[in-house]
């Protein structure tokens, strides 16, 4: 409202009346091109991560060699958590077909979809999460699929740290497994899970409480859901959310391994 306040006054001061509908009419114009502007660059976002992330997830759920029953029907849960409507939904089905292909190019794929996030690292890391839990939603974790996934991420810009970090923080969650094992990671040792919380917060399990908390703080900061910007599609967000409570997890498990309150 004060946008229209101070551009009508502006035109009546230089133009009289008309000059105070000229300006009217050009703030309009410019908020109708703005909030065009940011709901294309939405749509862009949208349809490559839909066109590159089920693409990728089937080149990566292909790495060992078979693509699994779980693993396919994650990749048909993913299409709702999304929400992909029924032209996406076609779109991403097509796609993962695709990257399941020999001549499918992965790295082409994954330059594709950088391009898009234009760096926002948040929003990287959210991509390769998505190819993450695809590739352990039949309980095991193939080294092929592990090293596919280091190469994502390095063509993502990440490393492989970033990888070996997701991969400890879905252990530590309790909902994932572990490489090369064959059950799922809900039965890991608290042993075992402990060691994965510390690796997912960066810090050794002989860190300082101030150290472990300010290791915590930037994690959460680095991944917060505003972190993602304002052109991507609110799943995402949904995404980052649920990656929040997850290190939110960690953390708890540490503190009270450390009896901290």
């Amino acid at each position: 409202m004060m946008a229209w306040i101070i551009a009508g006054l502006i035109g009546l001061m230089f133009g009289g009346p008309r000059g105070l509908i000229v300006a009217l009419v050009l703030l309009a114009l410019v908020r109708w091109g703005v909030r065009k502007t940011l709901v294309e660059g939405l749509g862009r976002v949208q349809e490559q991560l839909v066109e590159s992330a089920f693409a990728v997830m089937g080149a990566v759920s292909k790495a060992d060699g078979v693509v699994s029953r779980d693993e396919i029907r994650h990749a048909e849960a993913m299409f709702v958590r999304l929400h992909l409507n029924p032209a996406q939904r076609e779109a991403a089905k097509a796609a993962f077909n695709r990257g399941k292909r020999p001549d499918f190019d992965l790295d082409a794929e994954v330059a594709r979809f950088a391009r898009v996030c234009r760096g926002r690292r948040p929003l990287m890391q959210m991509f390769l999460q998505l190819q993450l839990s695809a590739v352990a939603a039949d309980g095991r974790l193939h080294p092929a699929e592990h090293e596919m996934l280091v190469r994502v991420a390095r063509g993502l810009g990440l490393s492989e740290m970033d990888v070996q970090r997701l991969e400890a923080l879905l252990r530590a969650s309790s909902r994932g497994p572990g490489p090369g094992s064959s059950g799922p990671g809900g039965g890991a040792a608290r042993g075992a899970r402990l060691a994965d919380a510390y690796k997912a917060l960066g810090v050794d399990a002989e860190a300082t409480d101030a150290e472990l908390k300010r290791a915590y703080r930037r994690l959460m900061s680095q991944n917060h859901p505003d972190k993602l910007g304002r052109e991507v599609p609110e799943s995402l967000r949904e995404l980052a959310e649920e990656r929040s409570r997850e290190i939110n997890a960690a953390y708890d498990l540490i503190k009270e391994a450390r009896g901290l309150s």
